[in-house]
């Protein structure tokens, strides 16, 4: 994979989530966990680029997410999905999803990503928060969290973008 800037990219990220699917990882090589996300927004704020993704304190890879610094955004071209639907519909408490659907781990810049993935966005915590359910609409209540389990949010500068060639 090559290194490439912020600014390089030219991708719609409508476009791609709607199209690919992306897998966010933490941890370290030794020890990480990986999930499938679709809810995922890219912006800046406080001068800086950045990535808010979403996990559920009932995710394995939450306790990953917590603990690091560093996370990364992966994004697969179409054939993965089936591979993909795996990695974010098992626990990795429960088996090694990952060498179950055998993608190979690799480390970029102290954070894990696949050698499988197309693109790969290395993104550094600089704020997290539970949701909170007293601010949210109705609809969303209802819909997305029947249960409770509200997400947890994170927003990541981006420091590094790897692209494959």
């Amino acid at each position: 994979m090559r290194e490439i800037k912020t600014r390089q990219l030219n991708e719609n990220f409508f476009e791609v989530m709607k199209s690919e699917w992306a897998l966010l990882t933490a941890g370290t090589l030794d020890k990480f966990n990986t999930m499938t996300i679709g809810w995922l927004t890219a912006g800046i704020i406080w001068g800086k680029d950045v990535i808010t993704c979403y996990v559920r304190p009932s995710r394995y890879t939450y306790e990953f997410i917590q603990d690091n610094d560093l996370f990364t955004i992966s994004f697969y071209y179409p054939q993965y999905r089936n591979l993909l639907s795996h990695l974010g519909t098992h626990s990795g408490r429960d088996e090694d999803k990952v060498k179950t659907v055998g993608f190979h781990p690799i480390e970029l810049n102290h954070a894990v990503s696949f050698e499988e993935a197309r693109m790969t966005i290395i993104c550094k915590k600089i704020y997290d928060q539970a949701m909170d359910e007293t601010q949210m609409q109705t609809f969303g209540i209802e819909r997305y969290y029947p249960r409770g389990d509200y997400h947890r949010f994170y927003i990541g500068e981006i420091i590094k973008v790897y692209v494959k060639d």
